[in-house]
């Protein structure tokens, strides 16, 4: 059997038995690993800041400028384009598929950057307690194991990876809840002011707090696999934000208020120390256990995230069908596998270069999302938005103006190897597009759509990725994007603003 055949019976078999939907308690849990994960990483924030003052001004006032603009752009256009994809689907509608392709590459290229931390973060914590993880012999065979494990994990259902989340999360917090309440009787709210500016690192401050509270927008690729989105979402936004922020200051308060430890102390896993100086050594095996659960609610995640992304991709035509092809569990079985490869071999890099490059491309397609999300209230104001943020065009663009200039200092903060490792990126995100679509040209691939039949001139204004993803409402002449799309010149003059209306949503 072909290709053709293997992609059409695996979707006839994921289509007759619906899959579960995910409902508002997994799907906070999974914001909540996508974004955070517990304030495991948060230590470094301390020693960056000069001591606690900073941090905690940092983790108050950043999401009031970038985690509460981003949600809400999240939660209008995930509700608007409520299917798999999230925000390739937004930039493509306000600029074309040609930027959709670009913006869906840098997200899952950064994500899976992302992802390769968590496995070698889950081996740094064991190796304290079990030093043969030190060794390359253990190590690596045990770094195959866990990401071959927690893939899966993934395959076996997305509705198991969320309530897998919850139960991480909850088993994850508990230890700091512990410990703030043991704290209470020896916090000192005089040593939360300390601060010395001579050791202020700007550039580490600004990226751990960005890192920390960055990734709000991830869960809307899987958005198709959410019940009743246009109000899901938004509720689990909010859950999340407020899950977050407590899981960042509590500990911070309770660590810095009752301990006088210099900020120098304050390093990648030193919860683990305040464990044991507050509440004894099982308090300090208890943060190191749940810090490793983390790693693997984060891996979880973010890899869901990921796939249906690619998912999405391949449903609007900007991937070959093999992508959208799912297993009897309603997974993208390929896309899983293709981001499980990319973490394998991005998994020798170290902590502090992985997070500047992905927090590099992140900045960028935040900014176009920014910009998507303004374009669209101006030229489609009648798009149909189940939830809509409570401002006009002037209220929109000052939302987004405060998180767009931390988006460009960030990037202004980056190295030199940051830009040129970027660069590379991007330069090879251009170039695959148009391969792609010399591919479906010429039938080297199988796409999921078919390629129209009239210039894109002469196309209908009922053009409409979304009906391809219900075939009850699909017409002769619903198209995906690159079936739009003979060749990249025809994109560049037709696309500006008919994806736009193609994306509608009555």
């Amino acid at each position: 059997m072909g290709e053709e055949g293997m992609v059409s019976d695996v979707k006839d078999t994921a289509a007759a038995k619906p899959n579960p939907k995910l409902t508002l308690l997994p799907l906070i849990a999974l914001i909540f690993y996508e974004v955070s994960g517990g304030p495991f990483g948060v230590e470094d924030s301390v020693r960056a800041g000069g001591g606690p003052l900073l941090s905690l001004l940092g983790f108050l006032v950043f999401p009031l400028f970038w985690s509460v603009p981003e949600a809400l752009v999240t939660a209008e256009l995930a509700t608007s384009f409520p299917e798999n994809g999230g925000y390739v689907l937004w930039i493509s509608a306000a600029f074309g598929p040609f930027w959709g392709f670009q913006e869906g590459f840098w997200k899952w290229f950064s994500g899976v950057m992302d992802n390769a931390l968590y496995p070698v973060l889950f081996l740094d914590y064991l190796k304290h307690s079990f030093p043969i993880f030190n060794r390359m012999v253990a190590r690596i065979p045990a770094l195959l194991g866990i990401t071959f494990s927690l893939t899966y994990l993934n395959y076996r259902g997305l509705h198991i990876v969320g309530f897998s989340a919850v139960s991480l999360a909850v088993f994850s917090l508990c230890p700091f809840i512990v410990m703030a309440i043991l704290s209470i009787p020896r916090i000192r709210v005089k040593q939360w002011l300390v601060v010395d500016f001579k050791k202020v690192e700007w550039r580490g401050y600004f990226n751990s707090m960005f890192w920390n509270l960055n990734y709000w927008d991830k869960a809307s690729t899987l958005a198709g696999e959410v019940e009743n989105p246009s109000k899901t979402f938004p509720k689990a936004l909010l859950g999340a934000v407020v899950v977050v922020v407590c899981s960042y200051l509590i500990p911070l308060l309770a660590g810095t208020g009752a301990l006088n430890s210099p900020s120098s102390e304050w390093t990648d896993g030193y919860f683990a120390e305040v464990g044991m100086l507050i509440g004894g050594v099982w308090l300090k095996w208890w943060i190191q256990a749940a810090s490793a659960m983390s790693n693997l609610g984060l891996f979880e995640a973010e890899m869901s995230s990921d796939a249906f992304q690619l998912l999405g991709m391949s449903e609007m035509g900007m991937l070959p069908a093999i992508f959208a092809s799912r297993s009897k569990y309603g997974t993208p079985t390929i896309s899983i596998l293709c981001s499980a490869t990319g973490v394998i071999f991005l998994s020798w890099m170290s902590f502090q270069e992985i997070l500047e490059f992905l927090n590099f491309l992140y900045a960028i397609g935040m900014l176009l999302e920014f910009a998507a999300f303004i374009k669209l209230r101006i030229k489609k104001p009648d798009l149909h938005r189940p939830y809509r943020v409570p401002f006009q065009t002037f209220g929109a663009i000052m939302l987004c103006l405060p998180p767009a200039l931390l988006l460009i200092l960030v990037m202004c903060l980056a190295s030199l190897r940051t830009f040129l490792v970027s660069g590379v990126v991007i330069i090879v995100g251009l170039l695959l597009y148009p391969l792609l679509v010399h591919a479906k040209d010429h039938g080297w691939a199988q796409f999921d759509a078919e390629l129209p039949t009239e210039s894109p001139k002469n196309c209908s204004d009922g053009h409409s990725v979304v009906s391809q993803l219900h075939q009850e409402v699909q017409d002769e002449s619903s198209v995906s994007l690159l079936s739009d799309l003979p060749s990249v010149n025809a994109e560049q003059e037709s696309s500006t603003i008919r994806p736009a209306e193609a994306f509608k949503l009555e």
